[in-house]
């Protein structure tokens, strides 16, 4: 009896940690296949701005975007540290570290105490460190040669995406960086966590004080237009409200100076996304890589660049299948297989290729027979919980030891099950907003399936019109439970999709298929918007408003009434003056869940 029961607990042990894991990994699959389709739209705005072009009326103020930094306050290459001394007053009431320059370790430590407890750098100080910055990395090349022989190990770190407690955790674990110690980050520093800026700061800190010792890589969002989608440009605008145009102005011009990949031993090759079968090193090291501002400068005026080089080594991501394939789900870049990477290996005597730019819920993955490497560094990404992070050391022999960590907060009064109900609850909130957002495309191809206009279809209808429209490769009958209501003979009532869903302070004004579309492309148009709004100061003219959203409309094929979207703007220009509040206006067009509201 003893046994039986015994073998009964195991077995319904083994059953719920499996059904755990099954959620588990759905959720993150969900929350993956979301990033990269947001991330394809993100593209695909380039090509707008190509539209814009060729189609826009005043082709010249349009052309501005790509030829010129968006903030107006660029900061001079010549101004000097003394000069912005002169400029900007430090009051004694500041009470955060004070930088003089050239920068030492106890700068460093000063900036680490700092943020660990919340302060703020003064921007007289943040202006300085970027203006300092440009200047060391504009003396470094595209392709940075490293050597073991000078250290034990080197350290390299992959995506941070602003997620301080990462970065403090591994200088915590793995010591700060140091002629003893070097670091390489490999790109994409900020965007999406809360402390992009802070991370910024102390690694180029330390770049400064140990430039032979501290590498950064350029990432696919160390980019000025991926910042405006991703978070970036609204913390800067928040932490710096007097300076920020300034700082964002000379960030924009550092990033094009990072370097676009690190070489250890001549075997090791450290890039952020990946490779081509049309990657060439030579051709990288020699392009001026200052000229590529930001990814749409790569996707309008870079023709003359072999194959997209920049976007291929940012944006490309490894698959199991030989040969080199566009990469879909992202929109940028390409995949590339095992026969790709062993050609370029070949060609230039290399051993092993680290690379970042994927989510990985354990830190890290090894694929291509042990030849490619993806390290992430940013734990609790989708949510608290849902991945750890990780680093890589790399001896002298270019054995890699992979160390990897949480940083936990939420997670240790939670038990496990605990956990992948928040991760699985936040993943389904994602996509509930996404399938609201695509309503008529969904309506119009349940029906298609509903000949007798029962409301109701099989599971397998529901979840090829789900995957017809949305085209996010999720297992959707296994989803099903989750999104959708099914009636006792075991069809799908395909509206209970909608049930629990409500654009967010509906205007009267807009019909309910120009609010539907709003709501699908909100993030395109801010980030449109901000790009047109010159000045910064979140107004836009009619005029200005109604031409972009005819030319985005006529771009996309939406069919949408030209007197609908004017009524609209002429409803919201509430003091008359001709001009509206964008961001404002795009707020009002978001989904909200009425099951939450209520529970508020």
């Amino acid at each position: 009896t003893v046994i039986r029961a015994a073998i009964l607990i195991q077995k319904w042990y083994r059953l719920t940690m499996a059904r755990l894991e099954m959620r588990r990994r759905y959720s993150l699959s969900i929350f993956q296949s979301i990033e990269y389709a947001d991330e394809q739209d993100q593209l695909q705005l380039s090509n707008f701005f190509t539209f814009m072009l060729d189609h826009c009326t005043h082709p010249d103020s349009v052309s501005q975007i790509f030829t010129s930094p968006s903030a107006p306050q660029v900061v001079d290459e010549d101004l000097s540290l003394k000069e912005f001394e002169k400029k900007i007053d430090v009051p004694d009431s500041y009470y955060g570290p004070r930088l003089s320059f050239p920068l030492t370790v106890e700068d460093a430590n000063a900036l680490l105490h700092a943020f660990r407890n919340e302060q703020l750098l003064h921007a007289r100080y943040v202006l300085q460190l970027l203006s300092e910055t440009r200047r060391v990395l504009k003396e470094m090349p595209n392709i940075t040669h490293l050597s073991t022989s000078y250290s034990k190990e080197i350290t390299v770190c992959g995506d941070l995406h602003g997620n301080l407690d990462d970065l403090l955790l591994i200088f915590y674990k793995n010591g700060l960086p140091s002629e003893q110690n070097p670091y390489v980050f490999n790109g994409d520093f900020v965007d999406r966590g809360k402390n992009s800026m802070e991370i910024l700061i102390i690694l180029f800190a330390f770049l400064l004080i140990y430039p032979n010792d501290l590498h950064l890589n350029r990432g696919n969002h160390e980019d000025y237009v991926m910042n405006l989608r991703y978070g970036f440009t609204k913390e800067v605008s928040k932490k710096y409200k007097d300076h920020w145009k300034q700082i964002l102005s000379l960030l924009r011009d550092v990033f094009s100076w990072l370097p676009l990949a690190t070489i250890i031993d001549s075997k090791v090759l450290i890039l952020h996304g990946g490779i081509s079968d049309t990657t060439d090193l030579d051709f990288l090291n020699a392009l001026e890589r200052n000229k590529v501002r930001d990814h749409i400068h790569v996707r309008v005026i870079l023709f003359s660049f072999k194959n997209f080089a920049i976007l291929d080594i940012l944006w490309s991501d490894p698959r199991s299948q030989n040969g080199c394939t566009p990469n879909k789900c992202r929109g940028g870049g390409c995949y590339f297989g095992p026969d790709v990477t062993a050609k370029l290996f070949e060609r230039y005597n290399l051993k092993m290729l680290i690379r970042s730019h994927e989510f990985k819920p354990e830190g890290y993955e090894i694929s291509h027979d042990g030849k490619v490497i993806t390290i992430f560094s940013a734990s609790n990404y989708y949510e608290e919980g849902s991945n750890r992070g990780a680093y890589i050391k790399l001896n002298p022999e270019l054995t890699p030891r992979f160390v990897q960590y949480q940083v936990s907060k939420l997670t240790r009064r939670q038990n496990l099950q605990e956990r992948v109900g928040t991760i699985e609850s936040s993943a389904l909130k994602s996509l509930r907003e996404k399938i609201y957002a695509h309503r008529s495309e969904l309506i119009s191809a349940f029906a298609q399936y509903d000949l007798n206009g029962t409301g109701r279809i099989s599971v397998n209808d529901w979840a090829a019109a789900m995957e017809s429209v949305l085209q996010l490769e999720l297992p959707w009958r296994m989803l099903r439970s989750q999104l959708a209501q099914m009636n006792p003979d075991g069809e799908v009532d395909f509206m209970s999709c909608f049930y629990d869903l409500k654009m967010g302070q509906p205007i009267k004004e807009a019909q309910p298929a120009l609010a539907e579309t709003l709501c699908r492309y909100r993030k395109d148009l801010e980030i449109i918007f901000n790009i047109i709004d010159k000045d910064h100061s979140g107004l836009i003219s009619l005029e200005e408003f109604s031409q972009t959203w005819r030319l985005f409309t006529s771009h996309l094929g939406i069919d949408i009434q030209d007197d609908s979207i004017d009524k609209l703007v002429l409803s919201i220009d509430y003091n008359k003056d001709g001009h509206i509040d964008f961001n404002e206006f795009l707020e009002a067009f978001h989904v909200v869940h009425r099951l939450e509201k209520k529970a508020t």
